[in-house]
């Protein structure tokens, strides 16, 4: 296929899925606005669109919280009568108001995602003309930095630079194995096991599940999976997003490795951003971003070399099978050697250099299932985080490698929201607009 008519397509996906002010991740199964996923969006866009990639980003922000979060979810008016028709049902499962900081103009979930909104504003900014570029960062510099030090201020309670999460959804990878284990160990109420006991997951898919009348229940979470991450949503609501409140009763908070990492790289955006508008990032901010670089090592084991996540409450190293290892390269944090060793496991054919690759767990894993969400299909989103993870320590022929391969995979399989690594085939809902808008991106 030429370049030019799968950019088309791509674009066709965009407007396909273009609410006004936003832009829905697909149709059906997502009607409302994620966090990341706009920002990955919004840097699609940027390449025919400035004025409506930044459009894009000023929606996300009328969701910012007055505290500085910024919700994995903000609702459309026009969907929110009929709920989020996944797993994440809508705003009055929320309540996000419950919070004096939520915003009152606005519906939102009470949880965050990964901050890529430094990113995708620098790469906006790219393509404007030059004062263009400067008064859109002006514009959305104040909120960032209001995002980022939430995050230091709230979610890093223990003081180390490292932010602590609280519900897998945070992750934007939802049900990855490790995150599953762990909530399966510590925290598993006791209906829930009656429930697997007494296998009524069927019967609860049929009565409540409305995501699996969009995509395969075989490409889906589970159902329980799906009940273990409601069950956590509903503690963090009856404590009304309260740090404090939910910390007293905590049995889940994790020190997610792909999130730090991701933070990490957006401070660097972050910096870059005020640099080039003549801006001085605060103070006790700027400190916490130099901490959390050099304490991204708490997260290194030497026992099994690579990269992990950690316990929030034992202060326990977690292994990690996925893809979340390789992401402190998108990070710029970590040293050569330490690059060397993650690009290795990469390349590794029993594990992530597979035929599309790269799967969200590796193949050798045991939770390794080729088309099941976030447990072993190739997304585009993170293959675009680890080539520009790969870029950053001079593996320019991997990088390539895998961008042509994420290319091969859309022509091959369509704008799909995920992959099978093994033969390419799609899986999950068609015409998703971060596999679209990222395609463009990486065909430019």
């Amino acid at each position: 296929m030429e370049k030019l008519e799968l950019i088309e397509q791509a674009k066709a996906v965009l407007r396909l899925n273009d609410s006004g002010r936003s832009t829905r991740p697909a149709p059906g199964l997502y009607p409302h606005q994620w966090l990341w996923d706009s920002c990955f969006i919004a840097i699609g866009i940027s390449h025919y669109d400035t004025k409506r990639a930044a459009q894009e980003i000023y929606s996300l922000l009328e969701g910012q919280w007055s505290n500085g979060m910024i919700p994995n979810m903000i609702f459309s008016e026009a969907s929110d009568n009929e709920s989020a028709r996944g797993h994440r049902i809508g705003s009055g499962f929320w309540q996000s108001t419950r919070s004096p900081y939520a915003p009152k103009h606005k519906q939102t979930s009470g949880i965050t995602q990964p901050p890529m909104v430094a990113e995708a504003c620098w790469r906006i900014a790219k393509k404007m003309s030059g004062e263009e570029g400067i008064a859109f960062l002006k514009t959305v510099y104040p909120a960032i930095v209001r995002y980022h030090t939430w995050l230091y201020g709230d979610r890093d309670t223990d003081g180390n630079g490292l932010i602590a999460l609280f519900h897998p959804w945070e992750t934007g990878l939802d049900n990855t194995p490790m995150w599953m284990s762990e909530l399966r160990r510590v925290h598993m109420p006791l209906w829930i096991r009656v429930v697997e006991f007494f296998h009524l997951e069927k019967l609860l898919e049929t009565l409540f599940r409305k995501d699996t009348k969009y995509v395969s229940a075989d490409q889906r979470i589970s159902t329980i999976e799906a009940l273990m991450m409601t069950h956590v949503a509903l503690g963090l609501r009856k404590r009304d997003y309260d740090t404090k409140r939910i910390l007293r009763r905590a049995h889940f908070v994790l020190e997610s490795l792909s999130y730090n990492s991701i933070l990490l790289g957006n401070n660097e955006r972050l910096i870059d951003i005020a640099h080039k508008i003549g801006e001085k990032i605060p103070e006790d901010l700027d400190a916490k971003f130099k901490q959390a670089r050099k304490n991204l090592e708490m997260l290194w084991s030497e026992d099994i070399n690579r990269y992990c996540h950690r316990n929030y409450l034992t202060g326990e190293i977690i292994p990690v099978e996925g893809i979340s290892q390789l992401l402190p390269l998108y990070s710029g944090a970590i040293n050569k050697q330490r690059a060397e060793i993650l690009v290795s496991a990469l390349l590794d054919t029993s594990k992530f250099w597979l035929e599309f690759p790269v799967p969200s767990v590796p193949k050798n894993s045991p939770y390794f299932n080729p088309e099941k969400y976030w447990q072993g299909p190739t997304w585009i989103n993170t293959n675009w985080l680890v080539i520009d993870g790969l870029r950053k320590y001079g593996y320019e022929n991997e990088a390539e490698q895998i961008r042509q391969k994420s290319i091969k995979l859309v022509e091959k399989s369509g704008f799909y929201e995920y992959f099978n690594p093994l033969d390419g085939s799609p899986a999950g809902t068609n015409n998703f607009s971060w596999t679209a808008a990222l395609i463009i991106d990486l065909l430019s």
